[in-house]
């Protein structure tokens, strides 16, 4: 898909990381044909990768063809958005649609092909690990291999797993192992599972338009409302998309939260430590991926902090150069624009300066 003619962005006073860009090996695109024209597939992955993988538009071959390429027309994109660079990570659903055994075992493939082309390429790619959070043990040794065998940094989880969220305790080893080996967690959008899709198919919004948001948002108050933060206090997740939302809620989370619990409504909604919104600026990261929106963004930053909001394309999915200039130019100091492109990723995912 051609980009309009639009200037080569010019050189910045920061370098541009893009911390929400996706790739997919071209072996698990065979594996989700073959779910696919299994019996019953998942009815949120039939729609959006099943659309991308056999529509014949320009945008979804763009699309394919793009989260293929971990090489020359990869680098030779970023180089024209004036993209420093990706921090790359399997593309939704990954593993996560497949069954657990043949999920770990694909998730370590798609690390060692991802860690190769960080290796090629050390200037422009850092990578995120992969893995089958249906199963935790498995997950928990690959983030472990990840991070101190292969060089990656950051853990990409896409949302829900077969309708099951990491809020469910027996997920909780994940959280262990990454905070054990200080390595953030992006939680990526999915389509809302089986048994919440319905509503959001019938009117075309079960994607990136709204229903990805709906339901990783819901994920992340699941996180926060299950204690995950008070038994992992050190652990870090990523929210890309302007926070899905969930900044722009703080303060009625906050209100209601509280009202809920001192109601003692719902069995599942014990006490907390903090509030919800303690938690989204303590163990929260958010990215502005999709958003190229400066009202949006400095409503992040004034709610975590300027030191938690950081850059994302969202490669190749909303491949836009005018994106760039677009952000180039919003007015906000020096500094904190500089955080925002460059040194907050650089010490969330360790990478050199």
């Amino acid at each position: 898909m051609d980009q309009p003619k639009v200037p080569r962005p010019s050189t910045a006073p920061y370098t541009r990381i893009a911390t929400e860009e996706a790739f997919a090996p071209a072996e698990m695109i065979r594996i989700w044909k073959k779910i696919l024209a299994g019996p019953d597939p998942d009815p949120g992955f039939a729609s959006l990768m099943g659309f991308y993988m056999t529509s014949q538009a320009d945008r979804p071959r763009h699309v394919m063809a793009c989260l293929q390429e971990l090489g020359t027309m990869r680098l030779q994109h970023m180089d024209d958005a004036g993209i420093d660079r990706q921090v790359i990570a399997l593309t939704a659903p990954g593993v996560q649609v497949m069954d657990a055994e043949s999920g770990a075992a694909f998730a370590r493939v798609a690390n060692d092909e991802l860690a190769e082309a960080c290796r090629k390429h050390p200037t422009r790619f850092s990578g995120m690990i992969a893995v089958a959070p249906h199963s935790p043990a498995e997950a928990a040794k690959e983030i472990e291999r990840g991070v101190s065998k292969l060089g990656l940094s950051g853990v990409i989880i896409n949302s829900h797993t077969q309708g099951e969220y990491l809020s469910d305790s027996k997920f909780w080893e994940i959280f262990e192992a990454a905070q054990a080996h200080d390595t953030p967690i992006y939680l990526h959008p999915n389509t809302p599972p089986r048994q919440m899709i319905r509503p959001f198919l019938d009117a075309g919004l079960d994607g990136a338009i709204f229903g990805f948001a709906v339901e990783t948002g819901l994920h992340a108050l699941r996180l926060i409302t299950a204690g995950v933060f008070d038994r992992f206090p050190r652990l870090q997740v990523i929210l890309g998309h302007t926070g899905e939302a969930l900044p722009f809620w703080s303060y009625r989370l906050d209100y209601m939260h509280q009202a809920t619990v001192g109601a003692k409504r719902y069995e599942t909604m014990k006490p907390l430590k903090k509030r919800p919104s303690d938690y989204l600026r303590e163990n929260f990261h958010i990215t502005n991926s999709g958003v190229a929106w400066e009202p949006a963004i400095k409503l992040c930053q004034g709610v975590v902090g300027t030191d938690r909001v950081l850059y994302a394309m969202d490669y190749p999915y909303q491949y836009s150069i005018e994106e760039v200039h677009i952000l180039d130019r919003m007015q906000m100091g020096p500094d904190v624009k500089k955080a925002f492109f460059q040194t907050n990723a650089e010490h969330l995912f360790k990478i050199p300066a």
